[in-house]
């Protein structure tokens, strides 16, 4: 180290370049925050000494400590916030080596996406009572949302012009500002113009609402993704339904329905925004799996003999 570094130097130098260099939001900042803080606060209760001084043999011994309180994600989430403040360490040349550099850590197991089946689906959308302007909107929502397979924050961001009514699209603004054009059905572009015509209408003046923003709130304000999860569990509430819905079910079930119906999954990874393949292939692995399931199901030897058969 070529120059000595309190933990408290070295933690507010990173914290800085974190706020200021990277811009990271507020909570971002303090979830790194809090995991460079986990491995001070190991560090002086075994007296194994400074930031500065960290070894491989002490990061492997760290990692060792997490595996007795944290799962696999949090513990891999946790490396790799110190792992960075590391190599910004290395980059700013007040160290030479990463210690965390080649750690073992612990594997994940990878979860499916949660999906529901495409009856399920359907019967969700048509209970929704669209007799109010907030109904209406709402139509909208998990339309688009299930339509279009949309990422939550790409419907909240949505603007009235990024519709286009005659090619039966919609322009969605995607992760790393890239945006990409995915086409919506009749069905979808009905219930827009019934609640740009109406609801949208009624809601923009509570506010005296001139922004172009799609989806307003009670308020009259543009919707939010906390919003969104609100409107949702309020829906299946009112629904009196048990499915364990989130807002990312929605594209889920997008993805993992077009596959089963045969659509290659070059253009499914198209119509998500996904920018590696590798992140869609995981929807055939549902997609076989219910190809299974069903096979289980209807095939006259797959079934089960009876005891004493």
């Amino acid at each position: 180290m070529k120059e000595r570094l309190t933990n408290k130097n070295i933690r507010d130098r990173y914290q800085d370049y974190l706020e200021n260099e990277k811009k990271y939001s507020d909570n971002t900042v303090t979830a790194y925050m809090n995991d460079i803080d986990s491995l001070i606060h190991f560090l002086t209760n075994e007296d194994l000494g400074d930031l500065g001084f960290m070894t491989h043999r002490i990061a492997k011994f760290y990692v060792a400590s997490l595996h007795h309180r944290y799962d696999p994600k949090s513990i891999r989430r946790k490396i790799s916030s110190v792992k960075s403040m590391y190599d910004y360490l290395i980059e700013e040349e007040i160290l030479e080596e990463n210690p965390f550099e080649n750690v073992d850590l612990p594997k994940v197991k990878k979860s499916l996406p949660k999906f529901i089946y495409e009856d399920e689906m359907l019967k969700f959308l048509n209970n929704i009572d669209n007799s109010t302007a907030l109904g209406k909107r709402n139509r909208v929502l998990f339309e688009l949302l299930y339509g279009c397979g949309l990422r939550v924050s790409e419907l909240t961001n949505m603007i009235i012009g990024d519709i286009d009514f005659v090619t039966h699209e919609v322009l969605v603004h995607g992760k790393g500002s890239v945006d990409r054009v995915v086409p919506v059905h009749d069905y979808a572009l009905k219930t827009i113009k019934e609640y740009l015509s109406e609801a949208r209408v009624e809601l923009a003046l509570k506010h005296n609402d001139h922004s172009n923003i799609l989806l307003l709130n009670y308020k009259g304000t543009p919707l939010t993704p906390r919003g969104v999860r609100v409107i949702l569990n309020k829906e299946l509430e009112k629904q009196a339904s048990a499915m364990n819905l989130s807002p990312h079910s929605f594209r889920h079930s997008f993805a993992t329905h077009l596959l089963n119906r045969g659509v290659d999954l070059r253009s499914v990874q198209e119509l998500l925004g996904h920018v590696s393949l590798s992140t869609t292939q995981i929807y055939t692995k549902i997609s076989k799996e219910k190809l299974q399931d069903e096979y289980l199901k209807a095939h006259p030897r797959a079934f089960k003999k009876k005891r004493g058969e």
